[in-house]
């Protein structure tokens, strides 16, 4: 926050920029951002983050990489600027100086912006004052991205497909198949037909949180932790997908029906966790928190109490470990908030809601964490 309001101080330098005619201007393309995306920020402070804090609101920012089509033979110099979209938390710029390196063709360059969004990102290249390019991208944001895994439960198997509701679409899926976001209506990229959780949790954090909300599911039914360790095809999927969108708050991690199955005792349970999230940060280079869920019950399949108590107390130790914490324990969801042996044989619509309820509790908690 402090960086941006420095560079700030030098927009007074692209003021007399002259612009041409607009049949003039040669069309900038650029491939980064993309329409759509979270870019996760940096440098949120919870306890300063309301409106009357006396420097103003610490909600964060990120460096996004601009990324673009080098007009040909252009020597000149790149500027920037963000323009609120209507609705949007966070504010317009003017323009600012954009330092660009040069691949081939194609410049990059990073845009510091200040966390909120909608926005519309604007790039114009000058030659001796002259705008000779000009291109944009809209909408994208600063704000919250988290990487949910696990199993059906966290996928589309549910039974009411829901949509988000937030005026301006302000929560989105990645789909890291084709490298594309998209507004986290339900189905979700690649994980099943029906309704998930998130559109609702999206919905609960943007107003709270004041920025946009970003979702990247890897999730697949039926499947164990024996099934997501370091050697396996569902580990590298999810560890690409986390490298796709570059960086991120935490993994959602909503699984144990299988292990229930599997009568996967606590101490293995444990151990295929921690070995799972240590090897995914090593790939990606940093340490994001897992929140793990208490998900064991599972009613239309099996009635299993002892088998789903050595998952649940499992989860519970893990809770207590560096690098985890408590999820919501949507065990508790019994009854109507569960479909019947003639739906999807998951949560409900109404379970639906409200284990997002239950998720969004367990992400205040750790994102309001003092001394976070």
């Amino acid at each position: 926050m402090f960086r941006f309001r420095l560079v700030s101080l030098f927009l007074v330098l692209s003021l007399g920029a002259r612009l041409p005619a607009a049949d003039t201007a040669t069309k900038l393309t650029l491939s980064s951002p993309l329409p759509y995306q979270v870019v996760q920020r940096e440098g949120f402070e919870p306890s300063q983050s309301h409106p009357h804090n006396p420097p103003g609101p610490e909600l964060g920012y990120a460096d996004i990489q601009v990324e673009g089509t080098r007009p040909e033979g252009f020597q000149g110099t790149f500027e920037f600027r963000v323009i609120a979209l209507p609705g949007a938390f966070g504010e317009s710029t003017d323009w600012i100086p954009l330092v660009v390196e040069d691949h081939a063709k194609l410049f990059t360059g990073p845009a510091e912006m200040i966390a909120g969004g909608w926005y519309r990102l604007e790039v114009r290249c000058l030659d001796q004052g002259v705008t000779v390019a000009t291109g944009g991208v809209e909408p994208i944001g600063v704000g919250e991205v988290f990487l949910v895994a696990g199993q059906s439960y966290a996928g589309g198997t549910n039974d009411e497909p829901l949509k988000v509701a937030d005026p301006q679409g302000r929560v989105s899926a990645y789909d890291w198949k084709t490298n594309r976001w998209q507004i986290a209506h339900d189905p979700q990229p690649h994980v099943g037909d029906g309704g998930t959780i998130w559109p609702p949790l999206g919905d609960l954090l943007v107003p709270i949180l004041r920025v946009p909300v970003g979702f990247v599911n890897v999730s697949v039914g039926g499947t164990s932790t024996r099934q997501w360790m370091p050697e396996g095809d569902l580990h590298k999927q999810m560890v690409a997908a986390g490298k796709g969108v570059g960086s991120f708050r935490a993994v959602l991690w909503q699984q144990g029906e299988s292990d229930v199955i599997e009568k996967t005792t606590t101490e293995v349970y444990v151990k295929n966790m921690i070995r799972i999230r240590e090897a995914a940060a090593r790939e990606w280079k940093f340490e994001p928190t897992w929140l793990l869920a208490k998900s064991t019950l599972h009613p239309t399949v099996y009635n299993e109490p002892l088998a789903e108590e050595r998952i649940r107390a499992a989860i519970g130790q893990l809770w207590k470990r560096p690098h985890f914490a408590a999820g919501p324990d949507t065990d508790l969801l019994g009854g109507e908030n569960r479909g019947d042996a003639n739906s999807r044989r998951h949560f409900s619509g109404i379970g639906q809601r409200r284990a997002a309820l239950l998720w969004f509790v367990a992400l205040w908690n750790e994102l309001d964490k003092p001394g976070r």
